[in-house]
């Protein structure tokens, strides 16, 4: 089989040394590229070459974190999805959090998640997974934002606030750890101006609109997150086979927060957060995301600016995985 092995070479967990014995095991076994990553969006490029330059690859895999998979994806999937004819999707985690692969169920470890690749590869284990899709709104000023893939979720509001900081940090030198975050959340809350009362409008065909939400999280699966080795769940339900899951919050005060964040770090696959400023939603075809004023805009992990409108479509059957 051909393959290409897309490496990230600042992934966070992995080394020089680790990422050359694991391309050394995957040769083994296929007929292998490498290439290595020397910009931002570079692994999308090399995935739209690998699905469109007709050199007969079969597999891309994903050496990095959720940014380089998502990069990946949308690379693959640049003319829309077609599972038969695009090749198929693979990942080793070498990120600091990894939650595309491990709600996969592979495991979180380079070597290990090596390993299980081989072994799904020689019993032809894979899947076909849904993806999500958010683009610009026609009409408004973010009606020429590009469409752009995700794989496990988007937010517009507080959660991509805080990976903006985060953001911001690592540029500075900081290394990206479960600490960190922590941090950026309690300095995203106190600088939050909407908290009391939200700028967001959720908008679906068919169902009323809900309103004055100052958080908004869109899921693809579950979980939504992990803090270290505990999974979060943000919306339990959502999956790889169903539409878009969102949570709302409308309310971001101190008790609001504190009685949330409880239920976030208590959830589990039966039960996320909850209440009477919770609104949860399941299995999504479509719906809009409108802002009275521009908010922070992340997808898998990236942040990706300010936006006041957002499109969202939940593409069943997208892409097939190597699981």
């Amino acid at each position: 089989m051909r393959a290409l092995l897309v490496v990230n070479p600042a992934a966070t967990t992995t080394s020089a040394r680790t990422r050359d014995v694991l391309a050394h095991a995957l040769a083994s076994d296929l007929k292998l590229e490498v290439a290595t990553t020397e910009y931002r969006g570079h692994a999308r490029d090399l995935a739209r070459q690998a699905a469109c330059g007709g050199d007969g690859t079969e597999l891309v895999i994903a050496l990095g974190g959720d940014g380089t998979v998502n990069e990946v994806v949308n690379g693959l999937l640049h003319e829309g999805p077609d599972p038969e004819r695009l090749p198929r999707l693979a990942v080793v985690p070498g990120g600091s959090t990894n939650v595309f692969a491990r709600a996969l169920g592979l495991p979180n470890d380079v070597v290990e998640a090596t390993g299980a690749l081989l072994d799904a590869l020689e019993a032809g284990s894979e899947r076909t997974v849904g993806l999500g899709l958010a683009s610009g709104v026609p009409g408004s000023d973010d009606a020429g934002a590009p469409a752009r893939w995700f794989t496990f979720t988007a937010g517009l509001g507080f959660d991509a606030g805080v990976i903006g900081r985060v953001e911001q940090q690592r540029e500075r030198g900081k290394r990206s750890t479960h600490t960190l975050y922590v941090r950026q959340v309690v300095r995203q809350f106190l600088g939050e101006p909407h908290r009391a009362r939200g700028t967001i409008t959720l908008r679906r065909p068919d169902a009323e609109p809900v309103e004055e939400l100052a958080l908004s999280i869109v899921c693809n699966t579950a979980p939504w997150s992990y803090l270290g080795n505990k999974p979060l769940y943000a919306a339990p339900q959502a999956s790889f086979d169903t539409g878009l899951d969102v949570l709302g919050l409308s309310r971001l005060t101190p008790a609001a927060v504190s009685r949330y964040g409880t239920q976030l770090l208590t959830s589990g696959p039966d039960r996320g957060p909850r209440g009477k400023h919770a609104t949860t939603l399941h299995d999504l075809s479509e719906f809009t995301l409108h802002s009275q004023v521009p908010l922070p805009f992340q997808m898998d992990g990236d942040h990706l600016g300010l936006r006041t409108n957002v499109s969202f479509t939940g593409v069943r059957r997208a892409l097939r995985v190597i699981v």
